[in-house]
């Protein structure tokens, strides 16, 4: 099987890689094409995985390309992980917003927003390559914001696109660890949107063990998200929201910490990885040991402005794995190429399971999967203040989707308003200039 990495110069592809170096199964992959507009980071990373290659006799064949068409041609899956306007465009939205006192978060509020509104253009210009060129691909959607993304994808592929995030996987294991279970026998009950969803449940064995954890406090407060949101709060909530839920419920106090913190994720990302690349221009510079050097400071660092405004310090080290998106991805390829039936957390078109929102709209939920793609387990209702957030940022999806299509800035104005953490007009209509002014790829803006 072949599979091709749109963003294939991006940090992370090393762990694609790896995962699939540690499948040796019949029908597995056995070519990997990667795909970026930047040839030096093209190079860089194809330099990382011959390194992770070297001594495993069946290991995929890798090429890179700049040239679009030629990476779909013959792609049987197609990941997608780009990032349009690069680290830099990232620091930029969180700068002009936090300047305007709302926060710039990549995927979260006005951030997310401008970040959707550059990326939306290209990935329609991408689905419609792979509709044409590769139609029977099953395309992975790991770029942000990947609910938006999936459901722009979804227009032009259907259900042939599905969402992958590793937030709920990672929140699944913590909490399943916690109370001793195994995550892979563990019944995750997760729903919402991507970055805005709940663990309302963890079933081992048909039981539900969920409630003894809300109701243990030292047990409650000793992992990542008890420490984030307070044993209280969850125990209000019922429930354990996804990380992110941490800039909703603690909004003031994120936007504080962002303000006042040196730099931004963003820039702290953009000047990190930009010591990565510039370190493997040089020839003669070990690729894999400085990959893995960089990675484990990037994971170290995650959400510390979140952690600094909750007063909890630096992450455990149980807690800095991470949920493992490479393993989702590869296990949604083994289910859909070899029909081995897996049940997975994963951003798909919503048919009828959140009965708030329509068919059409991509939704964040555990489904089984199989040879014929991904299928949404049925869930119970939502609580009226999770169906108060997930329908008012469902809203402002589809103003950003309707203003990528229509190019109208009164339309982006619109999306910027509506969202809950933007909350004023006049900031918004702000927010659209400065973007604007900043991003050359938002000139499509103009009506």
């Amino acid at each position: 099987m072949k599979l091709t990495i749109l963003g294939g110069g991006g940090f992370r592809v090393p762990l694609v890689y790896g995962a699939l170096l540690d499948d040796h199964a019949e029908g597995r992959v056995t070519h990997v094409t990667l795909h970026d507009l930047d040839s030096g980071r093209l190079s860089a990373i194809a330099r990382v995985l011959a390194e992770q290659a070297e001594g495993v006799a069946d290991a995929p064949v890798v090429s890179a390309t700049t040239d679009l068409d030629e990476a779909l041609r013959g792609a049987d899956f197609v990941f997608s992980a780009i990032r349009v306007g690069g680290l830099a465009g990232r620091a930029a939205d969180e700068r002009i917003a936090l300047a305007e006192g709302v926060l710039g978060q990549e995927t979260v509020g006005a951030g997310g927003i401008a970040y959707g509104l550059r990326t939306l253009p290209v990935v329609t210009h991408i689905a419609r390559r792979i509709a044409e060129l590769a139609p029977d691909a099953w395309v992975i959607n790991f770029t942000n914001p990947a609910g938006l993304v999936t459901e722009a994808m979804s227009r032009i592929l259907g259900d042939r696109v599905v969402g992958i995030c590793d937030s709920p996987v990672g929140l699944g294991r913590r909490v399943a660890r916690v109370l001793g279970a195994d995550p892979r026998e563990a019944w995750i009950d997760y729903v919402g949107l991507n970055h805005l969803g709940w663990l309302r449940g963890l079933r081992v064995g048909g039981r539900d063990v969920l409630p003894r954890l809300l109701a243990d406090d030292a047990l409650l407060g000793s992992f990542e998200e008890g420490k984030l949101f307070g044993t209280e709060w969850l125990r209000s909530l019922g429930a354990i929201p996804n990380e992110y839920l941490h800039y909703y419920y603690f909004n003031r106090e994120a936007v504080r910490a962002y303000r006042e913190a040196e730099r931004t994720r963003g820039a702290f990302l953009l000047e990190q990885q930009a010591g990565f690349y510039e370190e493997m221009g040089k020839p003669d510079t070990p690729a894999l040991a400085a990959w893995h050097r960089t990675l484990a400071d990037r994971e170290a660092t995650y959400m510390a402005h979140n952690r600094d405004a909750a007063g909890v310090g630096e992450r455990d080290e149980a807690d800095l794995e991470s949920g493992g998106y490479e393993k989702v991805a590869l296990a949604l390829m083994r289910a859909v190429a070899r029909n081995e039936r897996a049940t997975l957390i994963l951003n798909v078109r919503n048919g009828h399971t959140l009965s708030v929102l329509d068919a059409d709209a991509v939704v964040e939920v555990p489904c089984f999967v199989d040879a014929a793609g991904a299928h949404p387990v049925s869930v119970s209702p939502l609580p009226y203040h999770a169906v108060g957030l997930v329908t008012a940022v469902k809203a402002v999806e589809r103003e950003v989707l309707a203003a990528a299509e229509s190019g109208s800035r009164t339309t982006a104005v619109k999306a910027f308003a509506l969202h809950p953490l933007v909350d004023s007009v006049t900031t918004a209509r702000r927010l659209v200039e400065g973007y604007t002014a900043e991003h050359a790829e938002l000139a499509y803006l103009r009506r």
